[in-house]
């Protein structure tokens, strides 16, 4: 479906350089439907070198080549980047924007156009193929537009379809998760390292253990209750160190992080806006 489509990717950092290989890892695309931007002509000429795509510095170029446009910019300079390109877009083009903060409407409000226009939050794990990605569907975005940009990013892990509203909450779970996960294998390997094992012997278990529980979860169905349930007996350790948990609390604290990183969202999304003076025009 992807296969003769022409993409712009503006902004190759992790995630746009994450995109761009997954597009290419699972053969969507050719490389010469791609054109990748970036204001550094040094991490250009490596994306060049690795994935042997097209480069520019000139967004504008970049815009008329495409069919699909992704935007992976800060979202602090996104109203610089649309002022630019504005003129240049035409409203048969697709535009995926991966911007913390900056709703659909906004985006259709500002260039003035009826683009479909699709928002997603991924999270750092799609640099090895393994994300999670909330995402949503503008105004004027239709089947179509929803297909080819789950396509996109289903080849750099998984993606779930949601309203607008939930993208903040979407930014609290998966986008803040892998941070608060890092803090349990960092944790998990300094008991093993306190009770006596070598540091690369912890790390390596703290990480296969987070690893499979989450695989044995995905891949069973079964609700994680059900399967802690597996591995506990009657007076046993695993039971006697939940019971820890539960007295520090370790259930109501990750709920809290995902409330608290939600709520640090949305007033986010409202400064940035604000910032951008986006809702003025």
């Amino acid at each position: 479906m992807l296969f003769s489509k022409k993409i712009s990717i503006i902004g190759t950092g992790n995630m746009g350089e994450a995109l761009l290989g997954g597009l290419l890892k699972a053969k969507l695309t050719d490389p010469e439907n791609i054109i990748a931007t970036d204001l550094q002509k040094e991490r250009l000429k490596y994306i060049a070198e690795k994935w042997n795509v097209n480069t520019t510095t000139d967004n504008l170029k970049a815009v008329k080549f495409a069919d699909i446009i992704i935007i992976c910019v800060k979202p602090q300079g996104i109203k610089d980047l649309l002022t630019l390109i504005k003129p240049c877009i035409r409203e048969e083009q697709l535009l995926i924007t991966i911007l913390a903060g900056i709703r659909t409407d906004t985006i259709t409000k500002f260039i003035g156009k009826k683009n479909p226009v699709i928002r997603v939050m991924p999270n750092i794990p799609a640099v090895v193929d393994a994300g999670a990605a909330g995402l949503c569907l503008g105004q004027y975005a239709e089947d179509l537009h929803r297909q080819l940009a789950v396509k996109i990013l289903k080849a750099v892990g998984e993606v779930e379809i949601v309203d607008e509203g939930q993208m903040d909450v979407i930014t609290g779970l998966s986008g803040s998760g892998p941070a608060y996960i890092y803090m349990v294998i960092e944790a998990l390997t300094d008991g093993g390292v306190m009770m006596g094992l070598p540091r690369n012997v912890a790390t390596r278990l703290a990480t296969q253990t987070v690893l499979g529980s989450a695989k044995l979860v995905k891949e069973t169905g079964v609700h994680p209750a059900m399967l802690k349930d597996q591995v506990t007996t009657p007076g046993g350790s695993t039971i006697s160190a939940i019971n820890e948990l539960e007295i520090h609390g370790l259930r109501p604290m990750l709920i809290r992080a995902v409330e608290v990183a939600t709520n640090k969202s949305r007033e986010l999304s409202k400064f940035l806006e604000d910032q951008n003076n986006l809702t003025d025009e």
